[in-house]
């Protein structure tokens, strides 16, 4: 087996996938005169902000919620301090994609809130992965067999086998569309979820029996 020929071998799988998980952040601002003022309205802004998701139930798979920023604005010829201004953002993660345009949308729609997003991604353990790694393998034989044919051998036995890498990239689309019904603004938010795409790479050596020369 040690003397036996062999053949060296990349085999690859890309594939692109529908998307499981879409994130988006929410930011609620505020900004006073005094300290007092704006961590009142602050801390209100934010209370409407999880009210909602709360609503939205089971729809939101996580949310966590970011740093709260409260920072003295000054002016520019001096320290005087003018304003007060703060912020708090919380990240939401959901995989109900229907109803993903009109939370953003009630949540955008809160006074003094920012919504960006979403990125669509991938589970860490989705099947994508293992399906993509299982195809680099079946290509890997599939080069290994078809350099074994040409030189008149087959293959006999797998020796080494590497993992090089499985990468997958998230993109974002966003697709607006506003609609309107009578004398009451209707807003509707249509989003395309972005395809994500997965590539997996392995590196093989198989033993082929003794080529054919002649």
């Amino acid at each position: 087996m040690a003397d036996a020929p062999v053949v060296a071998v990349r085999g690859e799988a890309y594939r692109e996938v529908a998307p499981e998980l879409a994130r988006f952040t929410v930011t609620a601002t505020a900004r006073e005169r005094d300290r007092e003022t704006t961590l009142t309205r602050l801390a209100e802004r934010a209370a409407a902000v999880r009210a909602l998701l709360d609503a939205a139930e089971p729809a939101v798979e996580q949310r966590e919620t970011g740093q709260v920023h409260v920072w003295p604005v000054t002016r520019r010829s001096g320290d005087r301090v003018v304003a007060y201004q703060g912020s708090v953002s919380t990240t939401v993660t959901t995989s109900d994609f229907t109803a993903l345009g009109e939370l953003m949308l009630r949540l955008a729609d809160q006074e003094q809130v920012e919504v960006a997003g979403p990125v669509w991604s991938l589970r860490p353990d989705s099947p994508a992965y293992r399906e993509a790694r299982q195809a680099a393998i079946a290509d890997a034989l599939v080069r290994a067999r078809e350099y074994a044919e040409a030189l008149g051998a087959r293959v006999t036995a797998l020796r080494e086998l590497a993992d090089t890498g499985l990468s997958a990239s998230p993109p974002m689309m966003v697709k607006a569309s506003y609609a309107r019904s009578g004398e009451q603004p209707e807003l509707e938010l249509e989003l395309d979820p972005a395809p994500q795409p997965v590539q997996a790479a392995v590196e093989a050596r198989f033993t082929i029996s003794e080529p054919v020369l002649d």
